[in-house]
């Protein structure tokens, strides 16, 4: 595995992961909605933008984009991996890349958890200091931990 800043010419190789993980996992725990609003806002655009800062970065495993994870500042925007390669450690890979990163500049990273990565983020030591809630379209409501982690020791 390896994880490197992503380029302009994995665009399509990035969105494909987003949206795959998200049309997949996510109605097992959200209702429809919020997996529309998660597609819907990570746009080709969005992608592109996100690539362009030099914050998001890839998971490469053999010859295949696997994962991707994404900061701006001390905060984790998103980590997410092809359901095909749950359990296999990608995850955990791409956060530790994102918390070395992280860490060269600030002591505390923060993050929005989705329901069903708030287990995997407890394991990694963060803590839940607060929740969210974003409201959707058909009165459907967006829920999650805001949770951070003291990376100052490690």
């Amino acid at each position: 595995m390896e994880y490197v800043t992503a380029t302009s010419d994995m665009l399509h190789a990035v969105y494909h992961v987003l949206h795959t993980a998200i049309e997949t996992v996510y109605p097992k725990y959200y209702p429809r909605e919020v997996a529309g609003f998660f597609c819907g806002h990570h746009s080709k655009e969005h992608i592109l933008d996100g690539i362009l800062t030099g914050n998001m970065g890839v998971l490469i495993k053999g010859n295949v984009i696997v994962g991707t994870g994404c900061f701006d500042g001390n905060h984790i925007t998103g980590v997410y991996v092809l359901p095909s390669y749950h359990n296999q450690g990608c995850g955990s890979y791409i956060m530790d890349c994102l918390e070395n990163e992280i860490g060269k500049t600030y002591d505390t990273v923060i993050l929005d958890a989705s329901l069903p990565a708030v287990c995997l983020y407890e394991h990694r030591g963060y803590k839940t200091v607060g929740h969210g809630i974003y409201n959707l379209e058909h009165d459907v409501k967006l829920v999650y931990e805001i949770m951070e982690k003291n990376i100052k020791h490690q």
